[in-house]
């Protein structure tokens, strides 16, 4: 009995080791799983995309309420082009070159441009596919000196900050070599700039939402359609992608809340004096596989 009462204050302190040992590796667990479960860090993703990109529509829309469409859309006949195997090979190829030559171009002239190539080159932006034909796309052509300026003193404002603190050294470091930095002239100097706007959600004639399915994807097809137009124009452009600008260019330009900003591009000529990186592309073999 004497042997078992000396013995119990080390059976208490092994027990209360082991209770700790439990409860450190319980917390362990729930730590993990909370930091797993935890968004990673990506201060270079616009607050502005990521508060809509996957903006939640409200419950008064059913899943089988209508969306605006007609029922049942009419189909009409369909003839595309067809061309001979040469001259399409031939085509390919002009279109090809055509396109190789476009560069991101950051010194452009003052210098006017027609005002109905930019309307042309919009049109040909709006040709592109969308999810269920939503076409969830503005464009807001900015002419204007004054307001130009204003979109310049925003952006300048908040790419300092990116390359300051938010970007991080690697990117800035891979940055330096393209000698870009957040001092944007071409937003004062060229004739045209254009702010390409994501729809996240539509409108039904009754004030509903209306869902625009894929509103990136989309969009992002039509800026790619409209930078192809630009170049066939001989106009050029730097797809510029001001972090952290959107509600403030999106207040400025008076657009609604459910237009995210998606691309800024500045249009114009080059400059006479005009300067690009001497850089390569990767060779067909590098981008294709044929299986």
């Amino acid at each position: 009995m004497a042997v078992f009462s000396s013995l119990t204050p080390v059976f208490i302190a092994i027990i209360c080791v082991l209770i700790g040992v439990i409860m450190k590796k319980t917390n362990g667990e729930k730590e993990k799983r909370d930091t797993k479960s935890k968004h990673p860090s990506r201060p270079w993703v616009d607050e502005d995309l990521k508060d809509g990109t996957d903006h939640p529509l409200e419950e008064e829309e059913g899943e089988e309420e209508w969306q605006g469409l007609e029922e049942n859309v009419a189909h009409v006949p369909f003839t595309g082009e067809r061309y001979s195997e040469a001259e399409m090979i031939k085509r390919s190829q002009t279109f090809y070159e055509l396109l190789n030559k476009r560069r991101s171009v950051r010194f452009l002239s003052d210098e006017p441009v027609p005002r109905e190539v930019i309307d042309n080159v919009i049109r040909t932006a709006g040709t592109s596919p969308s999810g269920a034909h939503t076409e969830p796309w503005t464009f807001v052509v900015v002419q204007d000196a004054h307001l130009k300026h204003k979109i310049r003193e925003i952006v300048e404002e908040e790419e300092e900050i990116n390359y300051k603190k938010r970007m991080g050294d690697r990117w800035v470091n891979d940055l330096k070599r393209l000698r870009t930095n957040w001092i944007k002239e071409y937003l004062d100097t060229a004739p045209y700039l254009i702010l390409i706007f994501k729809q996240v959600y539509g409108r039904l004639p009754n004030g509903k939402k209306k869902t625009h399915y894929y509103n990136e994807i989309s969009v992002s097809i039509a800026c790619g359609i409209l930078l192809a137009a630009l170049q066939n124009a001989g106009l050029y452009t730097v797809t510029s992608t001001p972090l952290n600008c959107g509600p403030q260019l999106r207040e400025l330009l008076q657009r609604p809340a459910n237009e995210k900003l998606l691309l800024l591009l500045p249009v114009g000529y080059p400059k006479k004096d005009a300067t690009v990186p001497a850089l390569s592309r990767k060779p067909l073999e590098d981008i294709m596989v044929v299986m």
